[in-house]
């Protein structure tokens, strides 16, 4: 088995390298690979779009990615072959319809929701949202077993998913507002939240994914 983290310039691909290929041994999930061929992506097995960084920025360097279209290679494995996907943090945001990060710009539209500014209501918390938070979970799904409300996970952003469709909502925190954390349906699945920063449960939930069988 295969798994891909797509290369598209948008952040230090170093940890989160290292996190899913020791888990992937732990598995017996196969290879782990970084790369930014739409071949690779094509032949993948599974996918990983990691992202720092600007929602717009990401979204035209990842369309510009490899000789060829990453993207395309990306829609044509995800959409057509359904191939498990996981975004993570901006990888996770362009799961969305619609950014709003300084313009507005299409996302993938996997998930129907906008990415806007969290605007929280007590002016004491700050803006980017950084650190730990405690994750509630809003409905079961494969890649959290063995994680539950009360376990947390390192996020850093300015920016979150309003999820339009409950149904698509997994998990969420409290940050003087409702913070999207977890967005999944289908094939796929996005975390706001870095799972290779979150120790043991962001582990776990590597681990999960690597033997998901959607």
């Amino acid at each position: 088995m295969l798994t891909v983290l797509i290369d598209y310039e948008s952040g230090n691909l170093h940890s989160a390298e290292k996190a899913f290929q020791r888990m992937a041994r732990e598995v017996g999930a196969g290879e782990v690979i970084v790369s930014d061929r739409p071949e690779d992506v094509a032949r993948a097995d599974r996918i990983v779009l990691p992202g720092d960084g600007a929602f717009p920025a990401c979204h035209a360097a990842l369309a510009g990615a490899g000789a060829g279209s990453v993207l395309e290679a990306l829609r044509e494995a995800v959409e057509v072959k359904g191939r498990p996907f996981m975004g993570i943090c901006v990888g996770m945001q362009l799961m969305a319809r619609v950014g709003h990060e300084y313009e507005e710009c299409p996302g993938l539209g996997w998930i129907d929701g906008e990415v806007t500014k969290i605007l929280p209501e007590d002016p004491k918390l700050k803006v980017p949202h950084m650190g730990w938070n405690d994750l509630v979970i809003d409905r079961p799904h494969p890649v959290l077993e063995g994680i539950e409300t009360g376990h947390h996970a390192y996020f850093v952003h300015s920016y979150h998913m309003s999820v339009a469709d409950p149904a698509q909502l997994i998990a969420h925190v409290e940050y003087g507002q409702p913070v999207t954390a977890i967005v999944g349906r289908d094939t796929m699945v996005g975390t706001q939240f870095h799972p290779e920063k979150s120790q043991a449960n962001g582990l776990r939930l590597i681990a999960n994914f690597l033997s998901w069988k959607p």
